[in-house]
């Protein structure tokens, strides 16, 4: 009898274990990304997923948002921002695993504007020309503080006078919150011109809009670092994803996508 009642109570308590087991949510990994990553990103985590088996949520976002985000308190697993600025301020607050910071890749910023170019731009003199309507980042977004700092180095050069930084942020009718809103509105022929980062013109968008390249010694190199973050709930499983980020494989991911070697 005292057989019986023990088989019972393992049979109880195996099927106990195993609807616990069936009510746990699969391990996931949240990987917090600068906008402009997400083309190129989505490919990786899609990657990730189909060799390891664990999900990747991705918060694509700029990566000032993002910063704040995380410092009021929002889990993430891992960082990838637009610049070092917004990494270095979550490293100093003590948020990131410091050995873990890589800058895995870099892009340049280049002029867009509608494919058919109503406006017809065809070079950096013509951003001071009066009415144009011109979209970038805010100052706190990466693309947008690197737009300024193209804007004043063409404002510092004799050959576009001393009147033009002030004409061309005259004509910026929208500062927007992510690389992604300032493509849109060009797209959409909502603006004249934009700033955005070389690796913004995708298959997609190529029907849509065009660049301008902007001259080497007046643009800005951007640098893209990743981390894995203090409170991550997956460390290991995060270090991979960063491994495969930086990885031969993921390089070329992000090479097809525009961005540059690191």
């Amino acid at each position: 009898m005292i057989k019986k009642y023990v088989f019972i109570a393992l049979i109880a308590a195996m099927a106990l274990a195993s609807s616990v087991g069936l009510g746990e949510e699969p391990e996931e990994l949240t990987v917090f990304t600068a906008a402009s990553l997400t083309g190129a990103f989505g490919e990786i985590g899609q990657l990730y997923e189909n060799e390891t088996g664990m999900s990747v949520a991705f918060n694509f976002d700029g990566s000032q948002a993002l910063r704040t985000q995380i410092e009021n308190g929002a889990y993430a697993d891992l960082f990838a921002s637009a610049n070092k600025r917004h990494m270095n301020a979550l490293r100093d607050g003590g948020l990131i695993n410091n050995s873990s910071m890589v800058v895995f890749t870099k892009n340049r910023i280049s002029l867009i504007i509608p494919r058919d170019n109503p406006a017809k731009i065809s070079n950096l003199s013509d951003l001071a020309r009066p009415g144009l309507k011109i979209v970038m980042g805010t100052k706190d977004v990466p693309v947008g503080d690197y737009a300024l700092q193209i804007i004043d180095k063409l404002g510092n050069d004799s050959a576009y006078g001393p009147d033009y930084k002030a004409a061309v942020l005259a004509n910026v009718i929208s500062q927007e919150t992510n690389v992604n809103y300032v493509v849109t509105k060009v797209a959409l022929g909502e603006a004249d011109v934009g700033f955005a980062y070389v690796s913004d013109i995708t298959e997609d968008m190529a029907e849509k809009v065009d660049k301008i390249d902007i001259p080497d010694g007046f643009n800005v190199i951007a640098e893209y670092p990743i981390a894995v973050m203090q409170e991550s709930e997956h460390p290991a499983q995060s270090q991979d994803f960063v491994n495969l980020v930086t990885s031969d494989r993921g390089k070329a991911i992000l090479e097809r996508y525009g961005f540059s070697p690191a």
